[in-house]
């Protein structure tokens, strides 16, 4: 069981998506004063969020970025919209994954049972702290520290890091990414891991390490081994 938040704004939506994800026994919690989401969001401590794009008084957007200010608890857009740059948009605030409207229950479940199995269960898996070029990388925390500082990762991004650190420069096809990234790689695009790519990329800019993470043209990615210059 998990708690879930969902920011939508739609009532019937909202009561039909809290009823099937209930079927699922997952606590889904909404928001009963859009000006107020954050206080709400402090005293509920879900484990996933949903947000709408289009929301009364400030848009998904505004309050992605506040939620990504506190905490990196998975998060997945709505809309209605059809505009790519919506979905750009939401995985460079930190969103992991987005979902058209409409969209088939099922695919929306689907995404859901996807990413908590990943967020709360593969860290269990794997040592907490890990060693890579000068840096450690603490798993658990999703955070990567040198001595020029440290930063923080979402979710998909130390899972993104975490595979290609553990095939010690060998290359990753991105294929093999989004396969594991979203257990399905008919419910993603292939830009959207590119994204993610160019956004753990920017942070490990922040620590001398971004240029660390290579592309191989036609290929996949690779976490290659050396210093920081």
């Amino acid at each position: 069981m998990f708690k879930i938040l969902l920011i939508e704004d739609d009532q019937s939506l909202f009561n039909e998506m809290k009823d099937r994800l209930g079927q699922w026994s997952h606590d889904v919690y909404g928001i009963s004063d859009f000006s107020r989401v954050m206080n709400e969001y402090s005293e509920i401590e879900p484990e996933l969020v949903i947000i709408d794009i289009q929301l009364p008084k400030f848009d998904g957007f505004h309050w992605c970025r506040m939620i990504r200010e506190h905490s990196n608890v998975p998060i997945i857009f709505l809309s209605s919209r059809d505009h790519p740059t919506d979905m750009v948009m939401s995985m460079n605030l930190g969103a992991d994954d987005f979902v058209q409207k409409p969209f088939h229950f099922d695919v929306l479940i689907a995404k859901i049972q996807a990413i908590l199995r990943r967020v709360y269960n593969y860290n269990t898996e794997q040592p907490e702290l890990k060693m890579w070029a000068g840096a450690t990388i603490e798993q658990e925390r999703n955070r990567v520290t040198n001595e020029r500082g440290t930063v923080e990762l979402t979710k998909n991004e130390m899972f993104i890091l975490k595979q290609l650190v553990e095939k010690k420069s060998k290359i990753v096809t991105r294929e093999e990414l989004i396969n594991r990234l979203w257990d399905d790689q008919r419910f993603i695009s292939d830009n959207t891991l590119t994204v993610n790519i160019n956004r753990l990329r920017k942070k490990l800019d922040e620590i001398g390490l971004g240029h660390l993470i290579e592309t191989k043209v036609g290929q996949g990615y690779a976490a290659v081994e050396g210093e920081s210059p």
